[in-house]
């Protein structure tokens, strides 16, 4: 609650997507919140977003009051440095261009206060390359969520080489107090962590498809009903360390790594998104999913994703 009290005045920039989902969370959460965003239509837009989160902010927890009050603690400045003028903490959800990025960053260092925290939801552009022309590289950083950052816990917060470590402990007490779980990455790196393990596992996914293994819809349920259950409780090493049985992760190398070897060798040849795999993917995507909107897809995804969280947050308590 310190930190929410110290970082009451937020500016989101950019309300696309993640940044409208952010909003919708700081709203939740009483703080006052500025929207940057030059688009036409962009306050209707965005409030429409936070009218749809209210369901799964109250079923992840957040106070009714709060979000009942949220548009009255929200405004809308085109202007960026009127936008960050009063700003305690920055969000910023622009596009993933490096020469917009670092023109932004400059931009802001100079109107924005001495204090403000300066954070990028960048998906994989480390700190060190957006903050190359900006004064005060010490107070920026990425705070990379996972979409959408109204429900999902995931924080990546990773630090670029001029970061001080008091902006790292800030990021992280601020988003733990919003109810998120940052993880400070140890290293930049492009993509970070989660995207990398995303852009891994969907390099092979796409392989198999391309191959005729299976199809879109046979690999979302193969996932859905296998790894996807098994790491939402315990992550890859985790569940392989339990597969060596009494021996942890030793007995799993001894039975299991030359198979696995073996199979990282199968997975060399390239693969991209070529005219023909591209075709493959959109036919087989839109019969798996072209049959309902995005909203509903959307609800779907969020109410399974809380429900989720719900019976693992009655675990936790249960276990502490």
């Amino acid at each position: 609650m310190d930190s929410l009290q110290r970082f009451q005045n937020v500016t989101v920039i950019g309300a696309g997507v993640i940044g409208a989902s952010w909003v919708a969370l700081f709203l939740a959460n009483g703080l006052q919140v500025v929207v940057q965003d030059p688009r036409a239509g962009v306050d209707a837009e965005v409030r429409g977003y936070v009218d749809r989160a209210a369901d799964a902010l109250r079923a992840v927890g957040l106070s009714p009051d709060s979000i009942a009050s949220g548009h009255e603690r929200l405004s809308f400045e085109p202007d960026l440095a009127r936008a960050v003028a009063n700003a305690d903490l920055v969000q910023e959800n622009g596009p993933e261009r490096i020469d917009f990025k670092r023109d932004l960053w400059q931009r802001v260092a100079a109107a924005a206060p001495k204090h403000a925290l300066l954070l990028s939801s960048s998906s994989a552009m480390p700190a060190s390359a957006q903050a190359r022309d900006m004064d005060a590289p010490e107070r920026m950083l990425i705070g990379h969520p996972f979409n959408p950052p109204h429900i999902i816990p995931l924080v990546e917060v990773v630090p670029g080489a001029k970061t001080s470590p008091e902006a790292v402990q800030d990021a992280v007490a601020f988003y733990t107090a919003l109810g998120k779980t940052p993880q400070v990455v140890r290293k930049e790196i492009g993509g970070f962590v989660a995207n990398r393990l995303q852009a891994a596992i969907f390099r092979e996914c796409v392989s198999l498809v391309a191959q005729g293994v299976v199809t879109v819809g046979e690999l979302d349920s193969i996932v859905t009903h296998s790894v996807g259950l098994r790491w939402a409780v315990g992550g890859p090493f985790a569940s392989f360390y339990l597969g060596g049985g009494d021996d942890g992760m030793r007995g799993f190398v001894r039975q299991f790594g030359p198979g696995m070897e073996a199979r990282w060798r199968s997975m060399e040849a390239p693969v991209a998104f070529d005219e023909a795999t591209s075709k493959t993917l959109f036919a087989q995507s839109d019969a798996a999913f072209g049959g309902h909107t995005r909203a509903a897809l959307e609800a779907e995804r969020d109410a399974r994703q809380i429900a989720i969280l719900q019976v693992l947050a009655v675990l936790d308590a249960q276990r502490s």
